[in-house]
């Protein structure tokens, strides 16, 4: 008997975390905007720190494009001060507001309009956007079809002997892009298997992983495509914080724990 693909390997994985712990809601926020502000301070810090410095902003009511682009920077920083790194995110912030401003007349609408690719090269060629954020906020503000990699996604594949943590982000991202989007695929080209639509409704209260409350854009309506990149990276998240641990993992509690390679724990 042949060994999984690798993309096999990832829907399996899929199905598994999804029947165990349901819908995650994630990008937990209100607005797109709020989704944007959050990927930026969400940069080498914890999500917890990041929601401390969203509270605040919302708290001073700037926690939206005008508010950002009218404060004072240092007022800026000493909202922010909690995500570290405040100022170098603030100035990024202001970066940001300007492009927006600039090329698309402040309009989030006529930017996230953009084709996913070239608003992609825009997004990277600003000051402090790499991959992950950009992706972050093509697909949690703008419904764009693209999967986010992040440090936990690199662990699980490394750890499961899919890729190793090393890969290039653009080998990651499109493995989980065509494995997820073949699933997507097959569920609509046969009735009698439920679709990702179907699942979600079922398992509608996720209570698991990284499950967030519902929140306006947790539960925004997308594709089944954007759906299950989605719902696969807020699944990651789960594994990542609770079970897959940078040190002393916990993978004997883990839902993916049987999938390791010799079912055997990290050393």
């Amino acid at each position: 008997m042949s060994s999984p693909s690798q993309d096999e390997q990832l829907i399996t994985y899929y199905q598994a975390l999804f029947r165990a712990w349901g819908r995650q809601r994630w990008w937990p926020a209100r607005t797109r905007f709020e989704v944007i502000v959050g990927a930026y301070l969400t940069q080498n810090t914890s999500w917890t720190n990041v929601g401390i410095a969203l509270r605040s902003l919302r708290a001073a009511g700037v926690l939206n494009l005008k508010g950002i682009r009218n404060l004072a920077l240092p007022q800026l920083e000493s909202l922010i001060r909690s995500s570290g790194y405040f100022r170098q995110k603030a100035r990024r912030l202001k970066l940001f507001v300007a492009f927006l401003d600039t090329y698309y007349g402040g309009s989030l609408n006529r930017m996230l309009a953009q084709p996913t690719e070239k608003l992609r090269e825009q997004l990277l060629g600003l000051n402090g956007v790499g991959p992950e954020t950009a992706d972050s906020i093509l697909l949690y503000a703008g419904q764009h079809p693209v999967f986010v990699v992040d440090a936990y996604t690199r662990r699980i594949v490394d750890r499961h002997g899919i890729l190793p943590a090393t890969a290039p982000y653009e080998e990651i991202r499109q493995l989980f892009q065509r494995a997820l989007a073949a699933d997507v695929q097959r569920a609509s080209a046969a009735p009698a298997v439920a679709d990702l639509r179907t699942r979600n409704q079922k398992l509608g209260n996720g209570s698991a992983g990284a499950a967030h409350r519902p929140s306006a854009m947790g539960t925004a309506k997308r594709s089944a495509l954007v759906q299950i990149y989605n719902e696969m990276h807020g699944l990651i998240v789960g594994v990542g914080k609770s079970y897959c641990l940078k040190s002393k993992p916990r993978c004997e509690d883990c839902p993916l724990q049987s999938f390791l390679p010799q079912a055997s724990t990290p050393g």
